[in-house]
């Protein structure tokens, strides 16, 4: 975990760096990723690292904060290999592919940075189509490695085939756990691995186990920087028609619905003009030096109200950043740039909190793995409001399954 601080960061870029902040409507994220040929742009400024402040409020200890967390049913019980499944499908991969955010993101980070990429060997987590891998060796790579458990890694070889690259890529069928690689050491690693909130699928501990295994000791990882956002927002309507609803169903009462419904966080697009705070970190990775244990956390979080308005939710997404290189790529998730498949993850709260210009919101966010489901989040939230009308102490649970 990080350091302890005092103070909490939110992000208030200066004049310079407010071209490339979400805050000044995130239209210049390398357009997301997405500079084309032939454009001349100067390469984008990466923000520092931020100073997260690590949450001391009661209760909100990793060891025991989810004690009180109980799932009395879980209705989306799967099978043990749902997941290696659900990417055997073509359909999620055409979903990935057309989703230009990231998937040019990742094409600028590879392609772009020839220099970075030549005469390595390069190793592709979660491969899938194999698509990463045909960038790196149009970049110049000595050798690709794409390992991928999901039967898309038979498809992945024919692809690679198809296209001129048998003698440069090599697709593994296997867990990266398992497998063996007729190497003992990579140059770079890239992969794909971000769930919904990020942390969503736990692909981030397969990359860090390749990592500490595979990764020389001068190595890359693609992307090597990670970043948790929260923000605020106003959204009655959604709240009224799909939360209250259950309060009252043609003369009956599912209020038990109503608590599951606020239980599970609403993965979706959040409307920019709705968002009504400014925004602060909560998690910021440094993929090179992490330990794993840190996807699991408990922050600090203050936000402060750009007008006035009602708060329905709270609002999270997050950036990615590939910092190495001449042409370094910032892929972000915000409500404020162009959409991805990842959209962002919308926590609604028991309250509906009244706020006027200037006034602050706070409280503490702890995250863990789901004990019954490794791969699932579960989520703590408190939140203290003391304005002219309101205060409000209050913790709500989440689970992101």
């Amino acid at each position: 975990m990080q350091k302890k601080s005092q103070k909490i960061y939110t992000p208030k870029p200066t004049e310079e760096e407010a071209k490339n902040s979400y805050q000044n409507g995130g239209n210049n994220y390398r357009d997301n990723g997405q500079q084309r040929d032939g454009e001349k742009k100067a390469p984008i400024k990466l923000p520092g690292r931020y100073k997260i402040a690590q949450s001391d409020e009661k209760e909100f200890d990793l060891e025991t904060c989810m004690e009180n967390f109980k799932l009395s049913e879980n209705p989306y019980e799967k099978e043990s290999d749902y997941y290696f499944d659900s990417y055997s499908h073509f359909h999620i991969h055409e979903d990935m592919l057309k989703d230009k955010v990231r998937t040019l993101a990742y094409m600028n980070a590879i392609t772009k940075n020839p220099e970075i990429i030549k005469d390595k060997i390069v190793l592709d987590i979660g491969c899938g189509t194999g698509i990463l891998s045909i960038f790196a060796a149009r970049a110049g790579a000595k050798h690709v490695y794409g390992i991928d458990n999901a039967g898309i890694a038979n498809h992945a070889r024919k692809i690679i085939e198809e296209n001129g690259f048998a003698d440069k890529i090599t697709i593994i069928k296997g867990k990266v756990e398992e497998v063996v690689l007729p190497v003992d050491k990579v140059d770079i690693i890239v992969s794909e691995w971000m769930g919904y909130f990020l942390l969503y699928e736990s692909m981030l501990d397969t990359v860090l186990f390749a990592r500490d295994k595979w990764l020389a000791e001068d190595g890359i990882l693609m992307p090597d920087r990670s970043v948790i956002y929260l923000t605020a927002i106003e959204d009655g309507d959604y709240k009224a028609k799909k939360i209250n609803f259950w309060d009252d169903v043609y003369g009956v009462s599912m209020k038990t619905i109503k608590s599951w419904a606020l239980l599970e966080p609403l993965v979706d697009t959040a409307d920019k003009e709705q968002i009504n705070t400014d925004a602060c970190a909560i998690l910021d990775l440094d993929h090179k030096t992490m330990k794993a244990s840190e996807v699991e956390f408990a922050s600090k979080w203050q936000l402060t109200a750009k007008r006035k308005d009602k708060v329905h939710a709270l609002v999270a997404w997050f950036d990615v950043f590939f910092s190495f290189g001449g042409h370094p790529v910032r892929m972000s998730t915000s409500p404020m740039t162009k959409s991805t498949h990842w959209k962002q993850t919308i926590f609604y709260l028991n309250d509906v909190i009244d706020v006027k210009k200037d006034d602050k919101l706070q409280g503490s966010i702890a995250v863990k793995k789901s004990r019954e489901n490794p791969r699932a989040l579960e989520i703590k939230l408190s939140y203290h409001v003391e304005t002219e009308t309101q205060k409000l102490d209050k913790t709500q649970f989440y689970s992101l399954m």
